[in-house]
């Protein structure tokens, strides 16, 4: 076999991704139709690939290039398996950074979103990555926000948006209201702006604008259980805050004349309905309609009662209100319990909250922690009536056990177990007129109001013909448009409201003057839908055309952070099942599939402008290159765990592919050009390496089937050009034929692909590869290669290792045991011992056993 000839030209052939990269980059930008996704009819199954959406703060960091190496890596594999893949990218472009920016650098919010956009475009496409951006979606565009609008105004008559004044939560800083989901708890305990972390949120009361997300709690709720393709983590912690509880409503009357009116009675609700007959208080937020009628008949209590609400105040801004101090003032009047008609004191505590269930509850000590803790600080009565079903003598109160316990003290209900007894008595207070069975949940519906001006306006409109009720605006107004330029302060309400153009309106209802409303929508209503929106991004007659929408979804891989749990993805499903129930789709969820990248980590601490530790992706590609980058990100640990951050392994991706491109240039063209189809098994030398290619193949597709381990399949790539070099002697000598070589050369490069597309461009091109290399079809592992032909034996001595024996696979057990015993070492090891029994585990190993 003729030995392969290179140049001296080749075997001192550098990488310089300075040159290769802008190279590739040029004819990319030049070919728009390179990432664009097909028609419905290409005849191939769909891939809807995408990461979230970035807000345009200006720069990316290596946090964004992480996210979207991964995405973009496993879009390039599923265009090389054949599938018509869309993958999109847009931008989260309204919210508080940019009126927070134009605070600072005087720039009008649209001026500076639409050049950072600019700029992050920019970013993206020297990154390489394979966008579409022909469906490039802009949140802050009214071609974009007007759909928000319409979207209000079908929900408004669905009755699922609405308007109440309500205790919310506002940011002194922000200067607008804060969704419960936006508020955070920083390392204090204390509950503080998601955007600020170090400003405590404050307790308003305010008129805001909801939509009633609540109507679909059970639904969200079943709907978890369909996502098998999300992380557990993002399940549970969804499960956790929609909160439902089972229970039972229960009146208690109250004794004697109440003045004010709908306060004859306290409906309270429980989990342990079994406990009732050990209530010996009923306690009330400050909040509580009964509780107010009683301090408009008593002053004193009325001020206690207003101590009790301000420290529950400070509690709420704390974000500490389960850990409050627990505070309670006796109103000197009673409630009666209806299942054995006893008086029971009513109190007022500080950690009972209004908005949460019925804003009362009864106080059951021997069964409750806190109610324990509440009656031996106020010295209530402790009345046990659950106990163990097998008798353990005296029960260390409070004793809160469900399962294997019965009732005692109970009435008709002694000794009923308590899980039967729930049903039984909630079915004795329905009938009774006095109760009946519930379930509550800990979500509460979306305030949606932000009273800031870069944000969507509500196309809603006041008018004197309606009193205070809320006029919307036929669809034929929209977009209401954002007034170009404004003089934004953070004083007095929303800035549009000091706008008269905007304000002063023509009310759609009498034709009379009117007034729009003011307030703009939460920023996570952009983000709620716009995956819907790439599919179909130009349309201007509706968000998205239903045929296309349904074609791509749900999403089969959704990428982003898991902090994004609850705040994004659960206000996306309920908006799909809106979208679901207008008809506009016909899928329940999003996304099929969703996977959480971790962080990347420096100086200990989430890498983010806000701290100040922020590696640009430009100066690592100035360095190092874009591929290399983009290989560290994917490189360095498991896509879901959190990366460490260490320029040392850019460079070192870099040597590696260097290493690559110094092979391929000397072998790559030399082989190609040859033009011979391998034949035969050849040498071991080619057997060994085609086996490590071929390894390598099914190495790498089955991390794309899911695991998305890419840190092992570069590893794997590594592990393969490490095979090459070790090769290279053989190589040259000509022990490895052409067409061997250029089998492990093309297929390399292929699985290079989706890691690092410039550089394997540039050899595709050099080894006279025909096409776009990312639209060559995915090699496929050869399984008879992948079989291996010997097989490495341990050989033990009294249960230590001595050495490692080569012998065919499926070796027999006397052949096995010939090749250990007739081994050097193993030889050696034996003088003057005897061999008692030597024991062979097929293919594992072999222990001798000797005296």
């Amino acid at each position: 076999m003729p030995e392969m000839q290179t140049s001296e030209t080749d075997k001192q052939a550098r990488y310089s991704p300075a040159e290769i990269e802008p190279k590739w980059q040029q004819r990319w930008d030049a070919d728009p139709a390179l990432y664009a996704a097909e028609g419905h009819d290409a005849g191939k199954p769909k891939y809807y690939c995408i990461e979230m959406l970035p807000y345009p703060s200006g720069q990316l960091h290596m946090g964004h290039v992480r996210n979207y190496a991964i995405g973009d890596a496993l879009a390039r594999h599923m265009w090389m398996r054949g599938y018509n893949v869309l993958h999109p990218m847009g931008w989260d472009a309204f919210g508080l950074p940019a009126e927070n920016a134009a605070l600072k650098n005087n720039t009008p919010p649209r001026e500076w979103t639409l050049a950072n956009i600019a700029a992050m475009r920019k970013q993206m496409q020297r990154l390489g990555l394979s966008y579409d951006w022909a469906t490039e979606v802009t949140t802050c565009l009214p071609d974009y926000y007007r759909w928000n609008q319409w979207f209000f105004l079908k929900m408004y008559n669905a009755g699922l948006a609405y308007r109440k004044k309500s205790k919310v939560n506002w940011c002194p800083d922000c200067q607008t209201v804060l969704a419960n989901e936006q508020v955070i708890l920083d390392s204090k305990g204390r509950g503080v702006c998601w955007r600020h972390e170090d400003t405590v949120v404050e307790q308003r009361d305010l008129t805001q604008w909801f939509l009633r997300i609540t109507k679909y709690s059970d639904e969200l709720l079943d709907g978890l259980d369909k996502l098998v393709g999300w992380p557990e983590k993002v399940r549970t912690m969804q499960r956790n805050w929609i909160g439902r509880s089972e229970g039972t409503l229960v009146d208690f009357a109250v004794d004697g004349e109440v003045k004010a009116a709908n306060c004859e009675k306290i409906t309270v609700f429980t989990t342990r309905v079994d406990t009732i007959f050990g209530a010996t208080s009923v306690q009330l937020a400050p909040e509580h309609a009964v509780a107010r009628a009683f301090a408009a008949e008593d002053a004193a209590l009325a001020g206690k009662i207003e101590e009790l609400l301000a420290q529950q105040t400070l509690a709420r801004e704390a974000g500490d209100v389960g850990g409050i101090e627990k505070h309670g003032v006796d109103t000197g009047r009673f409630a009666v319990n209806p299942f054995n008609g006893e008086r029971v004191p009513i109190w007022v505590a500080n950690y009972i909250l209004a908005d949460y269930g019925t804003g009362a509850i009864m106080s059951v000590p021997a069964h409750d922690e806190r109610d324990f803790e509440f009656a031996q600080k106020y010295g209530l009565a402790v009345k046990q009536v659950i106990a163990p079903r097998v008798d353990a003598g005296d029960v260390a109160l409070p004793y809160t056990a469900e399962e294997d316990a019965v009732l005692v003290d109970s009435g008709e209900w002694t000794g009923e177990s308590s899980v039967e007894a729930q049903q039984k008595m909630a079915g004795f207070a329905k009938e009774n007129g006095f109760g009946t069975a519930t379930v509550t949940y800990r979500l509460k519906d979306w305030g949606v109001s932000r009273q800031r001006y870069w944000g969507t306006p509500i196309p809603m409109v006041y008018c004197e013909c309606s009193g205070e009720e809320p006029i919307p605006l036929p669809e034929s107004a929209l977009p209401v448009v954002l007034p170009p330029q404004v003089d934004i302060t953070q004083q007095g309400g929303s800035p549009l409201g000091r706008v008269p153009e905007f304000v002063n309106t023509t009310c759609p209802k009498c034709g009379g003057p009117a007034r729009r409303e003011t307030d703009t929508m939460d920023t996570f209503v952009d983000s709620s839908w716009y995956f819907y929106r790439y599919t179909d991004s130009k349309n201007a007659d509706a968000p998205f055309a239903s045929e296309k929408a349904n074609y791509w979804f749900p999403i089969d891989q959704y990428i982003g952070g898991v902090e994004h749990a609850i705040l994004h993805l659960i206000y996306s499903r309920f908006w799909t099942k809106v979208m679901r129930d207008l008809g506009l789709i016909k899928n329940d969820e999003p996304a099929a599939r969703l996977f959480t990248q971790g962080m990347v980590i420096k100086d200990g601490a989430k890498m983010s402008k806000s701290k100040g530790n922020v590696v640009s992706p430009d100066d690592m590609i100035a360095r190092y290159g874009a591929d290399a980058t983009r290989m560290y990100a994917l490189f360095a640990v498991p896509p879901d765990k959190d990366l460490e951050w260490q320029e040392d392994g850019v460079a070192g991706i870099s040597r590696f592919l260097s290493r690559i491109y110094r092979l391929a240039t000397k072998y790559g063209t030399a082989s190609m050009a040859q033009g011979v189809v391998r034949e035969g098994k050849g040498s071991a030398v080619e057997q060994k390496l085609l086996r490590k290619l071929h390894q390598t193949i099914a190495k790498i597709t089955m991390d794309f089937s899911g695991r998305w381990h890419f840190n092992t399949s570069i590893a794997a790539t590594m592990e393969l050009v490490n095979e090459v070099v070790a090769s290279e002697a053989a190589i040259d000598a000509g022990e490895v034929s052409p067409a061997a070589v250029a089998e492990v050369f093309r297929n390399l490069v292929l699985l290079m692909a989706p890691f690092a597309p410039f550089f394997v461009a540039e050899l595709w091109e050099q080894i006279g590869g025909e096409g776009v290399v990312f639209r060559v079809p995915w090699p496929v592992a050869n399984a008879d290669l992948l079989r291996e032909d010997e097989v490495e034996i341990p050989v033990q001595m009294n249960g230590k290792l001595v050495n490692v024996v080569t012998v065919p696979v499926g070796s027999k057990e006397d052949v096995v045991k010939a090749a250990a015993l007739a081994d050097a070492k193993v030889i050696a090891r034996m003088e003057g011992k005897t061999v008692v029994k030597v024991i062979v585990v097929p293919g594992k190993l072999v222990n001798l056993v000797v005296k």
